[in-house]
């Protein structure tokens, strides 16, 4: 099924890219919190078409140096406000009684991807603790034992994190004897596309729409 109103979103997102790039927060703010009403589409709908649309242009923007690093946050902390309105806006399904912790791998500070993955799982129902960049493994295991999760989300944006993706993904298994099924996205696993395959985890890829989905599958959760 379309969303509603994509050629509208579409152009939203240009303008939310132009006040990222300006530094025009207010602006950036007005235009998320107008479009659901004035297109009929939901949050999560803006999340995927105009907030992360326009956050992977001001990452391609960086990787081809059209832009600067001061830019680029400046940019994200835009995305992360307009993350937060839109949240406010959200209708939650009802909570289906699984908890999922969501957590940037340590030394990970790009955490916009876990925090939409996060956003789009609290909308579907399920009790999540999103726990932001850079969580150091043993305090993650601490939480983990807390909690008692029915799934660990771990997130990571470069390559060079791979290795700490391994170490987590290994210490998980060994603390939780394996009873604990993870997910790892972000876009490494673009950039290491062997690497969730050769961990063997239960989840991966950095869609955070086909991620909850296939967490619904793997937790028995009905739409």
């Amino acid at each position: 099924m379309t969303e509603p109103g994509l050629e509208t979103l579409s152009h939203v997102r240009e303008q939310f890219l132009a006040a990222q790039l300006a530094g025009d927060r207010r602006k950036a703010l007005q235009l998320i919190s107008d479009v659901p009403a004035a297109t009929g589409a939901t949050p999560s709908a803006v999340r995927t078409h105009v907030i992360r649309a326009a956050q992977a242009e001001i990452g391609r923007l960086w990787q081809t140096n059209a832009i600067s690093i001061a830019q680029e946050h400046m940019a994200t902390a835009i995305s992360h406000l307009a993350l937060a309105a839109l949240f406010d806006q959200d209708r939650p399904q009802a909570p289906n009684g699984r908890t999922v912790i969501v957590a940037c791998v340590e030394g990970e500070l790009h955490e916009f991807p876990a925090r939409l993955v996060a956003d789009e799982l609290d909308v579907a129902g399920f009790d999540v603790r999103f726990l932001g960049a850079s969580v150091p493994t043993d305090h993650l295991l601490t939480f983990i034992a807390r909690e008692q999760p029915d799934l660990v989300v771990l997130s990571a944006t470069l390559a060079l994190h791979a290795d700490a993706v391994r170490a987590a993904v290994k210490r998980i298994r060994e603390q939780t004897f394996g009873r604990v099924p993870i997910a790892v996205g972000g876009q490494i696993c673009e950039w290491m596309t062997a690497l969730t395959s050769d961990l063997d985890v239960a989840i991966s890829g950095c869609d955070a729409d086909a991620l909850v989905e296939d967490a619904r599958r793997l937790l028995g959760v009905p739409r």
